[in-house]
């Protein structure tokens, strides 16, 4: 089946956050979605089920945890009994439901920075307070787990450790030994992990995403692992996620930790996730090839045309972090390219402190679009106001 991700898409008329936010002068490239069609089985499985015309409430839709159990196994050589997955409304609402459930008011709760805003935000949003330990930069761009920052930063109290992994923004993934050195700090503080897994089928040739629970049965007994079929599939505004939970205890917490707050999922999203696991494997196999080639488009592009920013080439992820400290701009990167370049990036210091001078770029798009938008950052920052 032939895929076009050429094509571009008129998303302006779709009520896209992405590219609804800013005016049409913009190239969108802030958010993380794809601008790619959906794949095909979701979309005439989406169309059946808006042809029966009755949208009342919806039971868990039959084959769908099945259908995810079976592809944990054959993905990562992971057996988990069917009650330890759960489904919920989004990632970002599953890591508010541990801070509430594994921590109390105030406590503390730790993170890696730079991080994704909306784990970033979680701690403080449910009344906790953040504390962070940057990731080691090395000086080739590359991001690495720092243990020596990690013993720094947490403090008595700590019950909760917020892990990403395939890592946002940085796109990084963990390999073994990084995420056993995580996992033993966690046991020895008594840490519950929180692991946000949701770009782990988003990888790029050479790596390999291992899931912090399947380290060993201690780490299982502590861990709360959030994945989706939303990035992978492009399917996010569906509101469909699943954590998997396999202590019976902290299964327990996390669902009172909902009771009243967190509904079941919607019809749709349900119906699109179990179309994209039984039927989109070729779309990702095609979405993943050309990612993959805007990746080192991009990244020979940033060292060929823009002289001063560097970019470590992304394991995973279709997001590219951008470092632009050496410029020495007057501005935040992303507030300076708005403006000069009519490109929207997303802005580095929104990760946290660790993200000042960089910016965050999203390449699942057209490579025309890309192109285009090399370009205007270029004249942009080749200009004599620059």
């Amino acid at each position: 089946m032939p895929f076009d991700f050429d094509e571009v898409i008129d998303r302006r008329c779709s009520d896209s956050l992405k590219w609804g936010h800013y005016g049409a002068e913009v190239l969108p490239m802030w958010v993380a979605d794809m601008d790619f069609r959906s794949p095909e089985p979701v979309i005439m499985a989406l169309r059946e089920r808006v042809a029966h015309g009755c949208f009342g409430y919806g039971a868990e839709i039959q084959g769908l945890r099945e259908t995810i159990l079976a592809r944990l196994e054959h993905r990562y050589g992971w057996r988990v009994a069917p009650d330890a997955v759960m489904f919920m409304p989004g990632v970002v609402t599953a890591a508010n439901l541990a801070c509430h459930a594994f921590s109390g008011p105030k406590d503390p709760v730790l993170l890696q920075t730079p991080l994704y805003g909306g784990l970033l935000a979680a701690p403080e949003t449910c009344g906790r307070r953040r504390i962070e330990a940057s990731l080691a930069l090395r000086n080739d761009g590359r991001y690495e787990l720092d243990l020596s920052a990690l013993e720094a930063a947490v403090v008595p109290g700590t019950r909760l450790f917020m892990l990403c992994n395939p890592h946002n923004p940085v796109g990084r993934v963990f390999t073994r030994v990084e995420l056993e050195t995580a996992a033993e700090f966690c046991l020895r503080h008594d840490l519950v992990i929180c692991s946000d897994e949701i770009h782990c089928e988003l990888l790029f040739t050479g790596s390999r995403h291992i899931p912090i629970a399947t380290l060993s049965p201690d780490v299982a007994r502590r861990a709360i692992t959030l994945m989706a079929p939303s990035k992978t599939f492009n399917i996010p505004g569906l509101q469909l996620s699943f954590a998997v939970v396999e202590d019976t205890e902290l299964r327990r917490r996390f669902l009172a930790a909902r009771q009243g707050l967190v509904c079941s999922v919607g019809v749709f999203g349900a119906v699109a996730a179990l179309a994209a696991y039984s039927g989109g494997e070729p779309w990702l196999r095609a979405v993943l090839g050309y990612l993959e080639a805007n990746r080192d488009y991009l990244a020979d592009r940033v060292t060929a045309g823009l002289p001063g920013v560097r970019m470590a080439r992304p394991e995973a992820t279709y997001l590219a972090w951008l470092d632009f400290r050496g410029l020495r701009l007057d501005a935040e990167p992303a507030d300076f390219l708005l403006a000069r370049a009519k490109v929207a990036l997303g802005r580095g210091i929104d990760f946290g402190g660790p993200g000042r001078g960089f910016a965050r770029l999203n390449f699942a798009c057209p490579r025309s679009v890309l192109r285009v938008a090399l370009e205007r950052i270029a004249e942009a920052l080749a200009a004599p106001q620059c």
